[in-house]
Parts: C-alpha cells; sequence; structure tokens
C-alpha cells in the first residue's frame, strides 16, 4: 500500500508543481492583463443578459478561480461569456434574476453529468464547418446585441463608440504592454467625465458589488413547474458552454503544443457553474478571446487563470466609483471589437474554394442561430447537414463490376465500397437480373463483397433483394467475401437462406 501511494505521489506532485508554479512570472503578468481586460467585457455581458453588472462580475470571479483549480486545460480563461448571456436573456425577462440562477445551478450539474458520461468525446462529430457557423453567429448576435445602445442615440454616443474602436485598433500598433480595450475604457471615462458627455453610464445600468460574493441558494420554488421554467434553458447553456469551451481549449492546445484532458475540462465547467450561482454569478463557459491574450501574454499555468480571477474581484472592490463612471459607448464599442474578432472573416474568403457542401452546412449553422437565437439548434443543424452531407458523398463511392466465366456459366460481381442505406439504391441498381434472357447457359451469380463493408439493416435487405431476384429468374445466386462483422450482421437479419415456401407463406 505504501509503495503505491509513494508512486502515485510522484505521478501527480510535479504534473501540480509544473502546472501552478512552472511560469510565476509569465502567469502572474498575464493573469494581471486578463483581469484588466474582463472587466468591460464581464459587464457588458451582464447588460447583454439583462441582469445587474456584478452578476457578470461575480461569475468571471468565481469561474476563473473554480476552473483554475478543477478544470483540464491549464492556461484557458473561464467566465461570463457573451455566448451564455445571450441565451438568459428571455429567462431573466420573464421570470427574474433567481431564476437564472437556478438554470445556471442546473447547468453545472448537467455539464458534471456529461463529464461523468465521457460524452465530450462525441465532439468530434461536429465538424469545423459547424464550429465555423458557431463563431460566426455568435459573433453577429454579439453585435445585435449593441445595437439598442446606438439607435436613436445622440452624437456623443457615436462619437465615443468610433473614439473607442480607434483607441482598439490603433494603440497596438505602438504598444501591446497593456489591453487596448482596458485603455479605451479609461481614455473614454476620463474624457466623458471631464467633458460632461450626456451619455447613459455603467451606474445607469444596475448596482456594483460593494462586498465579497456571499453564499446564497437561489429564492425559487422547488417544484416541477420550476423545472419545466427552467431545464430548456439549463439544457441549451450546457451544450453551448461545453461546445465553446472544449473548442477553446483545442485552440490552446495547438497554440501550447500541449494536450488537455476534455473529460476533465467538462466535469470542471460544470463545477464551476454551480459555484458561481451559489455566489450570486450566471452561468459561463471558457472565453477564446481571453485565452488568447492569456497565451500571447505569457501565461501558460492555472495560477494565470487563478491570478486573474483574483485581480478582477480586487479591481472592481476597489475602484468601483470610477468603474459606475464608465460611458455605454465605450462598452459598446469593446463588445464591437470583441464581434469583428469572433467573426471568422477566412470563412466568408474561402467560400468558392472549399468544397460547396463545407460552406452549406457553416452557412445554414450561422443562419439558423442568428434567425432563432438558439446556438444549440444551429448546431444540431449543422451537424445533420454535415452527416447528410457525408452520406452521400460516401454512397457515390461505392463501385460495382462483374465478370463473366469463361464457361458462360458463372458470372462474379465485384463490390468495392460501403454499403449503407445512402448506397443500397445504388448497389442494387447495378445487377442485371434479366441476364438469362440473352444468356440462357448462365447458372450461377457470385457477390463478391470482399471489398466491401455492410453497415445496417437495409445494406442486408438489399443482399436478399437482389439474391431472391436472381432466384426467381432462374439463376442461383451466392455471398461470397464477407468479412466477420458482415457475415455476423447478414447471419443475423438475412432471409434470403430460409426455405422459400416459408417467405411465401409470409413466416
Amino acid at each position: 500500500m505504501t509503495t503505491r501511494v509513494s508512486s502515485s505521489r510522484a505521478g501527480w506532485l510535479p504534473t501540480l508543481r509544473a502546472e501552478w508554479f512552472g511560469n510565476i512570472r509569465g502567469d502572474l503578468l498575464a493573469g494581471i492583463a486578463v483581469a484588466l481586460a474582463l472587466i468591460p467585457e464581464a459587464i457588458a455581458f451582464s447588460i447583454i443578459a439583462g441582469v445587474d453588472p456584478k452578476v457578470g462580475l461575480y461569475a468571471s470571479f468565481c469561474i476563473a478561480v473554480t476552473i483554475s483549480i478543477v478544470g483540464g486545460r491549464p492556461g484557458m480563461i473561464s467566465a461570463a461569456t457573451g455566448a451564455m448571456a445571450l441565451l438568459m436573456l428571455g429567462l431573466v425577462r420573464e421570470h427574474g434574476l433567481d431564476y437564472l440562477l437556478a438554470a445556471s445551478l442546473l447547468t453545472g450539474v448537467l455539464q458534471i453529468a456529461v463529464g461523468l458520461l465521457r460524452l465530450g468525446r462525441y465532439m468530434k462529430f461536429v465538424s469545423r464547418s459547424v464550429m465555423t457557423g458557431f463563431v460566426n453567429s455568435l459573433a453577429i448576435l454579439i453585435f445585435m446585441a449593441q445595437l439598442p445602445e446606438l439607435i436613436g442615440m445622440g452624437w456623443q454616443t457615436y462619437a465615443i463608440v468610433v473614439a473607442g474602436l480607434a483607441i482598439i485598433y490603433l494603440l497596438p500598433l505602438v504598444t501591446k504592454a497593456l489591453p487596448s480595450p482596458l485603455i479605451a475604457i479609461v481614455v473614454l471615462t476620463a474624457v466623458a467625465i471631464a467633458t460632461g458627455a450626456d451619455v447613459r453610464t455603467v451606474g445607469d445600468m444596475g448596482e456594483l458589488p460593494n462586498a465579497l460574493p456571499a453564499f446564497a441558494f437561489p429564492n425559487v420554488p422547488l417544484n416541477l413547474e420550476t423545472l419545466r421554467i427552467i431545464l430548456p434553458v439549463a439544457i441549451t447553456m450546457t451544450i453551448v458552454g461545453l461546445l465553446e469551451s472544449l473548442l477553446t481549449a483545442s485552440i490552446v492546445d495547438d497554440m501550447t503544443d500541449t494536450g488537455s484532458d476534455k473529460h476533465r475540462e467538462t466535469r470542471g465547467q460544470g463545477i464551476a457553474n454551480i459555484v458561481s450561482p451559489l455566489f450570486g454569478g450566471m452561468a459561463g463557459c471558457a472565453m477564446i478571446g481571453q485565452s488568447v491574450i492569456n497565451i500571447k501574454s505569457g501565461g501558460r499555468g492555472r495560477l494565470s487563470t487563478f491570478t486573474a480571477g483574483t485581480v478582477l474581484l480586487f479591481l472592481i472592490l476597489v475602484l468601483q466609483d470610477w468603474v459606475k463612471q464608465i460611458p455605454m459607448p465605450a462598452l459598446v464599442s469593446v463588445m464591437i471589437m470583441v464581434s469583428i474578432g469572433t467573426f471568422s472573416w477566412k470563412s466568408i474568403r474561402d467560400i468558392g474554394t472549399i468544397p460547396t457542401s463545407s460552406t452549406l452546412v457553416m452557412l445554414a449553422t450561422t443562419a439558423t442561430v442568428v434567425i432563432t437565437h438558439d446556438l444549440s439548434l444551429g448546431v444540431l443543424i449543422g451537424v445533420l447537414l454535415s452527416a447528410l452531407f457525408f452520406a452521400r458523398k460516401v454512397a457515390r463511392l461505392v463501385s460495382v463490376t462483374s465478370a463473366l466465366g469463361a464457361d458462360g456459366t458463372v458470372r462474379t460481381y465485384t463490390v468495392r465500397g460501403q454499403i449503407f442505406f445512402a448506397s443500397s439504391d445504388r448497389f442494387t441498381s447495378a445487377f442485371d437480373f434479366r441476364e438469362k434472357e440473352h444468356a440462357p447457359e448462365l447458372e450461377r451469380v457470385d457477390i463478391d463483397l470482399t471489398h466491401a463493408h455492410l453497415w445496417d439493416i437495409t445494406s442486408v435487405g438489399a443482399i436478399d433483394k437482389i439474391v431472391l431476384k436472381f432466384r426467381r429468374a432462374g439463376i442461383e445466386a451466392r455471398v461470397i467475401g464477407l468479412n466477420q462483422a458482415s457475415a455476423t450482421l447478414h447471419d443475423q437479419i438475412a432471409i434470403h437462406d430460409k426455405d422459400t415456401a416459408d417467405l411465401a407463406a409470409g413466416h
């Protein structure tokens, strides 16, 4: 027993030290940079969801700190996000904040269940085209969410938005020491205060926190009616949160040339989304933009994510009087930048050079999400279209060739490809069932499936149909060359080897 414990410790202690203390300076500096950039986004995402800014800020703190401990991808940033905020707006508007917190709590439970069942492995069935459509629709919805802050506003609002975008995009050409969105917020807030600009501010949107988040269970009735209200939203947030988190984890894997535990990450996201609503925060997930900022700033370990969360809380508690005076147009400029940066412009440039099916999947996913505001429905449509296009392509690869024996009594059909529901008609049509009319000496056909595979009941049904048609035409038919899996399926389902009298009687 002692040997096993020592061996176990020898395995996880070096990993623990490397993930937490292998890059202390880089992780601390990167975490501070991310915390500064998180403030405007957490506030903006709260506003998108229709809740007080403190809900997003508490969520970002709780989720970042929790995921730094239990997550499966070191160096990845998780917090309140636009993708999740967009799903919350209807629930908050119709039922209030407590129902949102309850839905967030249920989201965490569902995500833990997904992690324990290791369902994250099915992410491999979500194609790159679906992922691109998902990201593009997210970008469009984030932009659309800014329109209420722009339509019908005065010239000062538009001037601040334009100035904010100028700072965000031009400052990095001079220096990248601090995140340009944060500099834009600070400069425009100072200008708005100095000039007395008549624009909406963060303070107009609701109260900021002035104390540490306190533990509290959502104040909702514990009954089936509550479950009926929150379950659809929780399921959608579960799917969307895991999609974005696992996509972000893959991106960070590629950027750092390291691997990550996707199942642990799934469970970790669930734990974080349980902790967050219990301390007044909404559900969240991984953030592509902030994770990229962290990695490019030198963050690699769990310490960077932990630092981002703790420094964020320090800033909002100590500097909240300044945060209240942030002009809303400045936040709009940040969110427009997030929208532009999130959208995959390459997907537009590639139209015409990539397969048409891939373009259609991407456009269908994007259009479905934008029209319905349901990210999970868009992904479902994209996955189904991808499967249909794939099945159609594979079905076309089936080929059947035939050769007549020297004595003219035996013809061999050689089949190549995958036989399943989409290719069975093409497979069946390749056989000539009336050959005996012009070749009376033909006695038997051999159907050689050495280079083919039977996948489903439809493929076995096609074999039955072919064999029975030949027999009715007075030609014996044999099926040869089945691999083990195909032979097992064939033997279980096929009927052509049964007594023809029984078949005629309907048995």
